[in-house]
């Protein structure tokens, strides 16, 4: 059994969390708001802050929204940093900046302990099935001490490259997504407006070249109109604009992916920040002025 830390327990933090307290180990928990009873009741431990838990715990999970919340779970008052001590390992599986992640790492090392970068694919439906993808930036020895961990709540599972390489395949796979969700709405809205049956056109093309998990998956939404957030449009959005913004640091123009974002930023305009990911099919109906279902 080893002692570990979780910060951050929203949609993905509590039942990945949850698989750890599963698993028999002494979890200490911190998050914005009251912890869960749900986790506390299966014998996680509520602590009072980010530092508290760190004081606690030898391994030191975050699942946070953004790079400034990781930030400030790290280096602000009560934080992770001011509780730290040599031969502590600390993981951020949150989605962040990669160049922010670098300098997070190096602080972080300079205090004598380990840092990973693990931000994870699969949304809400892996979190809870513990068959999330763990894309991770690091050393091989702290790799190998948290995979077993990881193991706990994912499946396929990389060690990519060093601090930060873990956080740029997360914003790879999240361009990936982006600009397949708007390929499969842009289908199977063709195939709608051409007078053919949308579920039917999904089914067929299961079984072809053309098959993916978005299709199977957010292509099944979109017929069905279950816009119901697994993994919200602004949490994307936030994805896409770390694409875009370090794209322009490297001198590299990401066409598709800048019109990925221009149609979320509609369905937000048209008050779908909050809808999920698939719901950018909503921009491409608006422009169309016909619904795929």
């Amino acid at each position: 059994m080893s002692k570990l830390g979780f910060i951050g327990l929203g949609i993905m933090g509590v039942p990945m969390a949850g698989h750890l307290i599963a698993a028999g180990h002494e979890v200490f928990l911190n998050t914005l708001n009251q912890v869960p009873r749900s986790l506390v009741d299966a014998g996680g431990k509520a602590c009072p802050s980010a530092a508290a838990v760190a004081k606690a715990a030898d391994i030191i999970f975050i699942m946070v929204p953004d790079t400034p919340q990781v930030e400030e779970v790290l280096f602000g008052d009560d934080g992770v940093a001011e509780a730290l001590s040599d031969g502590k390992t600390v993981v951020d599986m949150s989605s962040i900046s990669p160049l922010a992640t670098k300098e997070f790492a190096t602080k972080i090392n300079e205090l004598g302990c380990e840092y990973i970068d693990a931000p994870v694919s699969g949304g809400e439906v892996g979190a809870k099935a513990a068959s999330l993808t763990i894309m991770c930036g690091g050393s091989e020895k702290a790799f190998k001490r948290v995979k077993p961990l990881f193991e706990l709540m994912g499946k396929n599972i990389t060690l990519v490259g060093g601090n930060g390489d873990g956080q740029t395949c997360k914003v790879a796979n999240q361009i990936i997504v982006a600009l397949t969700i708007e390929a499969v709405g842009e289908a199977l809205l063709f195939a709608s407006k051409a007078g053919a049956d949308p579920a039917k056109v999904r089914e067929a093309l299961m079984g072809g070249f053309a098959s993916s998990k978005i299709l199977e998956l957010h292509g099944d939404r979109m017929v069905k109109r279950n816009f119901d957030p697994g993994f919200r449009i602004e949490l994307h959005q936030k994805d896409l604009n770390l694409a875009l913004s370090n794209a322009r640091e490297m001198g590299l123009s990401l066409p598709n992916t800048a019109t990925a974002q221009e149609l979320f930023n509609a369905c937000t305009a048209h008050g779908g920040k909050a809808w999920d990911h698939s719901a950018m099919v909503k921009a491409l109906e608006l422009m169309a002025d016909h619904e795929v279902a």
